[in-house]
């Protein structure tokens, strides 16, 4: 045990494991050292015996858990209370102000809004941050934004306390952010589930670079998905593990479904009839959590026994939790669950590890002991258990187990809180997406960038970038104006940037080096290529060694321009071919330099946008495109014809019969 705490610990957490890296933030490191570990105590305050990590099992409605949820308007079945009816129907409008590029709706509908926030509705005052901070329909006031986030927040609403946690933690203010992400990690906590992590659902991201990703936005479509079709026809037929599969789907709201208990309930009863060890599990689940039905821990309890004796060994943390808490059972029996958690833990199952550093952790049924708290938790988070990030966060945050670390304590937190019910934006996004309603998408994955969620900031800022006019984006006057839209995108992709993607931050240094939708400053594109290198992107180090090869942004330092082209080739093997251009202009220049041919390679950049332009200004024209595909056609028709006459030459010795193909040659002696 003592080795595992002196050894150096390096742990990769894969938190963002759904998406090639090229695209998104770079898995999340942990690198602790045994001067991390601390041998203190904790304080008296902190020495609970309560088994609080769980809460209380009951099963909340988002509404409860994130008030002035969007829910009622996205989700069938919803209905606002009725002293938010005005608030709710007021979102409504300003939803469909954005579908329909309706600026005059958004603008009354954003009056309303300000109207209602001066009464002192959080809500209101949440949505009012929203539009000051973006600068729809009001001339855009970070201040304004976080005053109103801050009064918000004061009020209860959630999404503000998660925007003001991310202005927090963009300007290093760790000691307020952790607070925020704290309270918002332990409310996402209480929404996971009992027996089993939760998956994780990350955001889709609607964009493979340049182009859409189609291949993530095939498997989001819900019903009409062809997958899925065939998924629900095979349940259907009494496949079991397909009806398992649809119940999961129905349950979390995953490929694109919208989220419906009482469907899932129905497709895992079905399932577990035939004997389905998850779907039982699953019942276990819901009927502790009273998720759709009434709660019945006794039901519960049996269930889950029925999954375990299927060797289904997650279900032991469901009968553990049951235990613990005394729920479905005589009594309290923390040795029983030590022993569940046990079995767990030894067949792989990582709810097991994790259950059992809460007993260590808290000293419950066991002599406490943080240390092997610690590891427990480690090896549950090496494998993605959010409910450890949550403890080691905790950890990080108190000093209690682990040495006091705030900018950690904060990234887990965050990454914690972002499981939160307030994700479900993403849910509803992604749908407008689908359903071709870009205007209403832009809206919800703008609100979400707001909240620091970095798939949002890149869809917010792709759909801005790919579709311009048609993104219905809203400015202080009416649809923005290409100014506002190329700033608003500027402003998205930077944010993008600082989380770790590294697409976004290749993009801002294309901005600044171009001059796109700002002024041109070589040495901003510098910083920008910087930060997309430091993750190592062989785009940023080419284009890093360019700049060093003219001047650019960048000393003139030929030495420093092999160096960067040579890294970009190890990095990505795909560039060698401008590696190796890039190698023959750069051999040129150091030995023929002020040469007749230096002038040539230091007039392309301004010639190569006159090609591109008459390539689509002359050849692309449909007139033109089609007489010069003709042309081509004919030239290759000519040459093949000419390539079969000289194959049709005969050897020497031999000779073709008249009128007869070659296949009936003969041969004269």
């Amino acid at each position: 045990m003592k080795d595992f705490f002196t050894q150096r610990l390096i742990l990769s957490l894969l938190i963002f494991s759904l998406y090639p890296l090229s695209l998104h933030a770079r898995p999340f490191i942990l690198v602790l050292s045994q001067d991390d570990i601390k041998d203190s105590p904790a304080s008296p305050e902190d020495d609970s015996a309560d088994w609080d990590e769980f809460g209380d099992s009951e099963a909340k409605p988002d509404e409860n858990l994130d008030p002035g949820s969007w829910s009622p308007i996205f989700e069938p079945g919803m209905d606002p209370d009725e002293p938010y009816q005005g608030y709710y129907s007021t979102v409504s409008n300003m939803m469909a102000a954005a579908s329909g590029g309706e600026s005059r709706v958004m603008e009354e509908a954003a009056s309303e809004i300000e109207a209602v926030a001066s009464g002192g509705d959080p809500h209101a005052r949440s949505l009012l941050a929203f539009l000051y901070g973006m600068g729809m329909t009001r001339e855009r006031n970070k201040a304004k934004a976080f005053l109103y986030h801050h009064f918000a927040a004061e009020g209860g609403n959630i999404q503000s306390k998660m925007a003001l946690a991310y202005t927090y933690l963009r300007q290093d203010m760790h000691d307020k952010a952790v607070i925020l992400y704290a309270e918002l990690a332990e409310i996402a906590v209480n929404s996971f589930l009992i027996s089993k992590d939760s998956p994780v659902i990350e955001p889709v991201r609607i964009h493979n670079g340049a182009e859409e990703n189609k291949g993530a936005l095939r498997k989001s479509r819900g019903e009409d998905d062809e997958a899925f079709q065939i998924l629900e026809y095979q349940a259907q037929k009494g496949n079991a593990g397909a009806m398992y599969k649809i119940g999961l789907f129905y349950y979390f709201g995953l490929r694109g479904l919208r989220r419906d208990r009482a469907k899932a309930l129905s497709w895992f009863s079905k399932a577990a009839d035939k004997g389905e060890a998850q779907s039982m599990e699953f019942l276990g689940e819901i009927y502790a959590r009273g998720a759709g039905v009434e709660r019945n821990y006794t039901r519960a309890l049996e269930w889950l026994t029925l999954a375990a004796r299927q060797q289904l060994y997650s279900a032991y943390n469901g009968m553990g939790y049951l235990y613990v808490k005394g729920y479905g059972v005589d009594e309290k029996n923390f040795t029983k669950a030590k022993e569940y958690f046990e079995k767990a833990a030894g067949h792989e199952e990582i709810g097991g590890h994790y259950n059992l550093g809460v007993m260590y952790y808290k000293g419950v049924g066991v002599k406490r002991d943080v240390k092997l708290a610690c590891k427990y938790f480690l090896v549950a988070a090496n494998q993605g258990h959010q409910k450890a990030f949550y403890q080691l966060a905790k950890m990080f945050h108190t000093g209690v187990g682990l040495k006091q670390n705030l900018p950690m304590a904060t990234a887990l937190f965050k990454l914690v809180a972002e499981r939160g019910p307030w994700s479900s934006l993403s849910r509803w996004a992604l749908e407008s997406y689908l359903k071709g309603d870009v205007g209403k998408a832009f809206l919800l994955y703008s609100r979400m960038a707001e909240l620091g969620y970095e798939v949002a900031q890149s869809n917010a800022a792709w759909i801005l970038d790919k579709y311009g006019e048609r993104s219905m984006c809203m400015g202080e006057s009416g649809l923005c104006t290409d100014a506002e839209r190329h700033q608003r995108a500027h402003s998205l992709w930077w944010q993008a940037s600082e989380q770790g993607n590294e697409h976004a931050a290749l993009l801002i240094g294309d901005a600044y080096y171009y001059g796109r939708g700002t002024e041109r400053d070589y040495e901003r594109a510098a910083e920008a290529y910087m930060h997309a290198r430091s993750q190592a992107n062989a785009q940023a180090m080419f284009n890093l060694g360019y700049m060093h090869e003219h001047g650019q942004g960048l000393p003139l330092d030929l030495h420093l321009a092999k160096r960067y082209y040579d890294q970009a080739v190890e990095i990505d093997p795909s560039a060698k071919l401008p590696v190796t251009l890039a190698l023959t202009s750069l051999w040129i220049r150091k030995n023929y330099a002020d040469s007749f041919l230096v002038r040539v390679i230091d007039s392309l950049p301004e010639v190569y946008p006159k090609v591109e332009a008459w390539v689509e200004n002359v050849l692309l024209e449909e007139g033109n495109a089609t007489i010069l595909t003709l042309f081509v056609c004919l030239l290759t028709v000519l040459y093949l014809r000419e390539r079969q006459r000289r194959h049709a030459v005969p050897p020497a010795g031999e000779a073709v019969l008249p009128n007869q193909h070659n296949e009936h040659a003969a041969a004269f002696n």
